[in-house]
């Protein structure tokens, strides 16, 4: 099988916990002190539900207290759809974004973060993971990996053999 007749998430980029972690207080070290209040954010709001590890550690990294989730969904069945807004964070902290970070475990074409960044075009956007067609979207991020690699994130997986990516001859 070459590489063109694999099919995207055969391209797999695993992530253990271990890693998601470091990577996340990374990202909070990455962030720090660049808040508009004095290098001082206001909130965290998570992207449920990949943003949520991520958005916990860059909270207690950064000891920010109050931290809320927006829940959009884009992906049906591993496959991208129209973005939508299931669940929005408290308006009255939120306002246009200013002082709040907005956290998501990955870009990947960008179609979650345009529809938050069309409500808080003031927020910051940040993610640990960053495909080529999303960068645009984001404002920081740690690791960028090739649009056609398929990300496996630790809650999404369980321990089993793996095929190597070239074949075993």
């Amino acid at each position: 099988m070459t590489g063109k007749d694999r099919l995207p998430h055969e391209k797999g980029f695993h992530i253990s916990w271990d890693q998601i972690h470091r990577d996340a207080r990374a990202l909070a070290w990455r962030l720090d002190g660049q808040g508009p209040d004095d290098g001082a954010w206001r909130a965290v709001v998570a992207i449920t539900r990949g943003g949520m590890a991520p958005a916990m550690i860059v909270s207690r990294e950064l000891d920010i207290r109050t931290v809320d989730t927006i829940s959009v969904r884009s992906y049906h069945h591993q496959a991208q759809g129209q973005a939508e807004v299931l669940k929005s964070p408290d308006a009255d902290l939120m306002g246009d974004g200013e002082g709040i970070l907005i956290i998501d475990d990955l870009v990947d074409s960008g179609k979650t973060l345009e529809l938050v960044r069309n409500m808080y075009p003031k927020a910051h956007f940040a993610t640990v993971y960053a495909k080529p067609k999303g960068r645009p979207m984001v404002d920081t991020f740690i690791t960028e990996v090739s649009q056609d690699t398929w990300i496996f994130f630790p809650w999404d997986m369980a321990l089993q053999y793996v095929e190597p990516y070239r074949g075993t001859d």
